[in-house]
């Protein structure tokens, strides 16, 4: 259903940081940037996207909004709240733990503020 995700920041490079390392606990590549200054990572057949805000203002996290990235493994979600928090994040919610449909999932806040969970796929 969708393209991509983007999500603004204001320092890449510390969004860098934290994505690139969040990224490689799940065995993603480290992101690159484009012509248009766009930091981007591709995995699992999506795409995250994160930029500076085009009208100049700060970028701000969506409140009520989650972006949720697909896991293999239990050990993976460990891994990628392991590697944000040691890298930027925030840890939130609940430690990591399964959910009542069998997801296993881990919360956190990158550097500004966006908020992400890992979670494996039930019957996957």
């Amino acid at each position: 259903m969708f393209t991509h995700v983007m999500i603004g920041s204001n320092d890449l490079e510390r969004a860098r940081s934290f994505y690139d390392a969040t990224f490689a606990a799940l065995g993603g590549e480290p992101g690159k940037m484009d012509e248009r200054g766009r930091l981007i990572y591709a995995h699992a057949g999506g795409r995250l996207m994160i930029t500076k805000p085009i009208d100049g203002n700060p970028a701000t996290a969506a409140n009520g909004g989650t972006i949720g990235i697909a896991a293999a493994s239990r050990d993976h979600v460990l891994a990628w709240h392991e590697a944000g928090a040691t890298h930027g994040g925030t840890a939130i919610e609940s430690p990591p733990s399964e959910r009542p449909n069998g997801a296993f999932v881990a919360y956190l806040r990158d550097p500004d503020g966006n908020k992400l969970t890992a979670r494996t796929v039930p019957g996957k």
